[in-house]
């Protein structure tokens, strides 16, 4: 009998090679290859047999309208695009301890009321998930318990009970006991989500995976599980914070890009109908350094206040400390400042911070940030009724971002009065309300706002 064969998997990216090393060369992660046995296997190819045809149809037929079922969470069904879909399957990744069990158990505990829900725990006890139902209020809802980590058993009680929703918690906890590797290991995982979600599929049940992190931030696992399942989420936040971010980074169901904010409190996760109050709610008046851009996330735009701080250097080499946004942005930003508006920061350090925890990602917020620098540099507070929005081009003209109406009408129903932004490409009115706009063409009109120190 021929030996089976071994190959060595990343347990990072899932690649395989023929032999240990330290190093995968594939993720460049060291210490991730693990020997897993593999089964003997009959050669690749068809060996002559012939396929049945497939049944094709026309694109211009009738499409059938995914129905929703509403969670009672608003902000989690925002992010998921409305509600959950029968049969779809989520992924949701976050930080140890960040609250995904918690905001999980809530949103079952809730479904529970007009659907058939199991939460399914392979990394707590019944009693440790009963003592935190009870904690949050939520012992009287109607939901099935279970401790399980058998793939096998699992799928045949959701064949059986017929469940309008499941919640694996996690899938690095599960196995199926065809697979010699342990659970964890990518080919645990990968086998174990896929058998999940076939058998969701079949029965038309919404499936809900927790999935661990690595120390990047990054989903566990291989990546292929992203691409296998309908909607990936993280749940991000800082300790130091109260509060939580669930953002949409996949959704076939829905937009990309959208987020949930949640405060953590002791009944559990709370919904926070005006992000923009939250993040603005400790911002001091006259204060250099500090502005507020107008951001969009998703389809929800937000208000968050934008602190600089610009300060000599003991040091040879200056320090550029970011938090909340791309730092390389800010290199871009003060070479624009230096090579175009003659703004020196160069031998200063330079600390930039999105206030609130929350991470920017859209280049809009250019404009903001060079304000708060030129306003730290030279002392000169930005209006207290001002929000900003823009973004910077490498030559210092001032460029056009895309739904500034939302944007306006955000600030001006939270009673800021002005609003500092690209001059408009179009022959269309922006709709300001009661807001006064100051228009901008080149970043280097924004100097004479802060010049009565400089």
């Amino acid at each position: 009998m021929a030996r089976p064969a071994t190959l060595y998997i990343c347990q990072s990216c899932g690649s395989s090679h023929n032999r240990w090393a330290g190093k995968c060369e594939s993720c460049g992660e060291w210490n991730t290859i693990v020997e897993e046995a593999q089964k003997e296997r009959p050669p690749a190819g068809l060996d002559g047999r012939r396929g049945k045809v497939i049944e094709l149809h026309a694109l211009s037929g009738a499409a059938e309208i995914q129905a929703r079922r509403k969670t009672g969470i608003e902000e989690f069904d925002r992010v998921a695009g409305g509600g959950l879909v029968a049969g779809s399957a989520l992924l949701i990744g976050g930080d140890p301890g960040i609250g995904k069990s918690t905001l999980l158990l809530q949103v079952m505990a809730l479904l529970s009321k007009s659907a058939r829900c199991a939460y399914i725990s392979g990394e707590e006890s019944l009693d440790q998930v009963r003592m935190r139902a009870d904690r949050l209020g939520l012992k009287q809802a109607a939901l099935d318990l279970a401790a399980a980590t058998n793939v096998r058993d699992i799928i045949e009680t959701i064949d059986k009970k017929n469940f309008d929703a499941v919640v694996i918690d996690s899938i690095q906890t599960m196995y199926l006991d065809t697979l010699d590797s342990a659970p964890g290991t990518v080919a645990q995982v990968r086998a174990s989500a896929q058998e999940l979600i076939r058998a969701a599929k079949r029965r038309g049940t919404c499936l809900l995976i927790v999935g661990h992190v690595t120390k990047e931030g990054q989903i566990a696992g291989p990546r292929v599980l992203e691409h296998m399942v309908d909607t990936v989420l993280y749940f991000e936040g800082d300790r130091g914070h109260s509060f939580r971010i669930l953002r949409a980074v996949k959704n076939r169901y829905g937009p990309t890009d959208e987020i949930g904010v949640f405060e953590m409190a002791e009944q559990g996760l709370m919904e926070v109908k005006n992000p923009s109050e939250l993040f603005l709610s400790q911002r001091q008046e006259q204060i250099s350094g500090s502005a507020v851009f107008a951001g969009m996330e998703g389809t929800r735009p937000v208000l968050v206040e934008v602190q600089a701080l610009v300060a000599p250097s003991p040091l040879g080499t200056p320090r550029r400390a970011v938090i909340g946004w791309d730092q390389s942005r800010l290199s871009m930003v003060l070479a624009v400042l230096e090579a175009r508006c003659g703004v020196v920061i160069g031998p200063n350090d330079v600390y930039l911070n999105v206030a609130g925890g929350l991470k920017i990602s859209e280049p809009a917020a250019d404009l903001a940030v060079a304000a708060a620098l030129v306003s730290s540099l030279s002392g000169v507070p930005v209006p207290h009724d001002m929000v900003i929005f823009g973004e910077i081009g490498l030559s210092g003209e001032v460029r056009h971002v895309g739904q500034a109406e939302q944007r306006l009408k955000e600030a001006s129903k939270l009673g800021f009065k002005n609003a500092m932004i690209p001059s408009p490409t179009g022959k269309k009115a922006l709709s300001t309300g009661t807001l006064k706009l100051t228009e901008m063409k080149q970043l280097k009109d924004i100097l004479p706002l802060f010049s009565e120190e400089t």
